[in-house]
């Protein structure tokens, strides 16, 4: 460009690229998108986040001032009369995935990060709910720690 050299040849055509209005956040990537805003939540609480690298019960090590924290992600959508039920269980390994549900052994998690339909964040010792497959989550609500609701709708004006 500083040359004065055309180079629109070079450029390649934008074809249905979608507009930032069109662009909005859908709760049926919830499940993908929870163990980043898992992260994103505890280092905004100040504390160091790592990965696993190999398939592990956890899927967040969280370093606290208390020590390195397990924590495993969950989410749900559904939705009944009683409220937002979730799955806190894990099948094992089988081929087809068919097994039953079975508990996580709290002596291999600390902490499930929940988050429900509305976004709603929970942060519940796996000692609370050790020996359950699943739970429902207004039970617990005296271990909500925030939202991400925020992400559900634009601000005011935004374009």
């Amino acid at each position: 460009m500083r040359l004065g050299l055309d180079i629109a040849h070079l450029e390649s055509p934008v074809v249905n690229s979608p507009g930032a209005a069109d662009v909005k956040p859908d709760l049926r990537y919830l499940r993908d998108a929870a163990p980043s805003i898992a992260a994103s939540w505890f280092s905004l609480c100040g504390f160091k986040v790592a990965l696993p690298l190999e398939p592990a019960p956890y899927d967040l090590l969280v370093s606290t001032p208390e020590g390195i924290k397990r924590v495993q992600v969950k989410t749900t959508t559904c939705f009944s009369k009683d409220g937002w039920t979730v799955v806190v269980g894990r099948r094992p390994y089988s081929i087809g995935n068919r097994e039953r549900r079975v508990p996580y052994d709290p002596e291999l998690i600390d902490w499930f990060f929940i988050m429900d339909g509305e976004l709603t964040i929970y942060l519940i010792p796996s000692r609370i709910i050790a020996g359950r497959v699943g739970i429902l989550l207004h039970t617990y609500t005296k271990y909500v720690v925030g939202s991400a609701a925020g992400f559900m709708t634009p601000r005011p004006g935004a374009a």
